[in-house]
């Protein structure tokens, strides 16, 4: 199993997958704002969302996984 983690601290400001989703690598997964940036989370590998660690409005440090794949 891999995991996509959050490259910096923010807060999820849109999850693009759910549970059971099929990914490819580069495909975005979802928007983190940080700054007043977005900042769009890609898959860095092809799988299936086998958990949504993180939800939609969460706060999230660097580090954090996010997405867990199978």
């Amino acid at each position: 199993m891999s995991h996509i983690p959050a490259p910096i601290a923010g807060v999820i400001w849109k999850m693009l997958v759910n549970e059971g989703d099929e990914v490819h690598a580069d495909d975005e997964v979802a928007i983190l704002e940080s700054m007043k940036m977005e900042i769009p989370i890609t898959a860095e590998q092809n799988g299936f969302v086998a958990e949504v660690v993180k939800k939609q409005g969460e706060f999230v440090n660097s580090g954090d996984i996010l997405i867990k794949l199978r």
